[in-house]
């Protein structure tokens, strides 16, 4: 199976797309980066190269490495770029020429853990997805999957299979046959938008008790009922959310890992994510983001509130 990668990204979470890049790398995975973006572009792919040949304005390329290339293709959309990935998607497959077999999209908070061989097995067995934080228990008869049954069947779809998990949006592996997938994705959002008076200009418009409250994530696991795709889906340890993860590392809520403060945070009692870690062992190469004491200082600094966090916490 032949694979492409895509992300969308803009301001300081350029440093997330290095890290995936790296980690990516890492773990084997040669081919095609598509990164979205709008704004300006970082210092670090000052090398890139305008390519007309990808069938985007404007596009550029960067080189990573031997066999890893990054295309650029910068962005004109109001969404908010969480809202935009199945269009971005789409638009990868429809308007790239990309001739592959399937294409992963991954947040620029991500890094992944092992080798890249699994995903493309995992993506042959449907689309690939994650389950949420730990809390994420969704049962059938929840009253927000209920809510979602009834939309489904407002715009005259079934539900295809029962899911009792919240699926987070931060990953999402589509195999070309299973296509289709995206394009449900998308209708949703579309719909959320025209008819549940969301703003897709924001993340998360209500609150939580509205069906689309977070309107990609929402919309992803409306699929996940609804898509005659198959889904292969994995638990939260997918996503390092709870400890035992192998497969990738994301660091959700804010101050990204590129941002914090860690011997701040330890004063506060809070000891370095699974993903924080993750983060810095993927920021030296082929892409080098840091200068060698600030990496090395954030090496300590993270030591030391891991090892203060064993006799202090909240």
């Amino acid at each position: 199976m032949s694979s492409a990668i895509c992300t969308l990204f803009e301001g300081n979470y350029h440093y997330g797309v290095a890290a995936l890049t790296n980690s990516l790398y890492a773990n084997g995975y040669r081919g095609e980066i598509y990164a979205g973006y709008r704004g300006s572009l970082p210092t670090w792919c000052d090398a890139r190269k305008l390519n007309s040949a990808i069938g985007w304005d404007n596009a550029s390329t960067f080189d990573v490495a031997q066999g890893l290339v990054i295309h650029f293709l910068p962005l004109n959309t109001e969404y908010h770029l969480t809202n935009y990935k199945p269009e971005f998607m789409l638009h990868i497959w429809n308007r790239c020429g990309v001739r592959v077999d399937s294409i992963a999209y991954f947040d620029p908070d991500i890094v992944i853990k092992c080798d890249w061989m699994f995903f493309e097995r995992w993506m042959s067995h449907g689309v690939a997805l994650v389950h949420d934080l730990t809390d994420n228990d969704m049962p059938q008869s929840h009253p927000i999957r209920l809510e979602w049954k009834k939309i489904i069947s407002n715009y005259s779809a079934s539900v295809k299979r029962e899911v009792n998990s919240y699926i987070n949006a931060g990953f999402c592996g589509v195999s070309k046959e299973h296509i289709d997938f995206l394009h449900t994705w998308q209708f949703f959002i579309e719909k959320a938008v025209s008819d549940y008076s969301m703003d897709p200009r924001t993340m998360t418009s209500f609150h939580k008790t509205h069906p689309f409250c977070f309107l990609d994530q929402d919309a992803l696991n409306i699929t996940a009922m609804c898509s005659e795709a198959l889904v292969s889906e994995m638990g939260p340890a997918g996503m390092d959310f709870v400890h035992g993860g192998w497969t990738m590392s994301h660091a959700l809520g804010s101050p990204k890992p590129w941002k914090k403060s860690y011997l701040s945070l330890a004063l506060l009692a809070q000891s370095p994510s699974l993903a924080d870690k993750e983060f810095w062992l993927n920021t030296k190469y082929p892409i080098n983001l840091f200068s060698a004491i600030h990496y090395k200082w954030k090496k300590l600094s993270i030591l030391f509130a891991s090892f203060f966090s064993r006799f202090y916490s909240r």
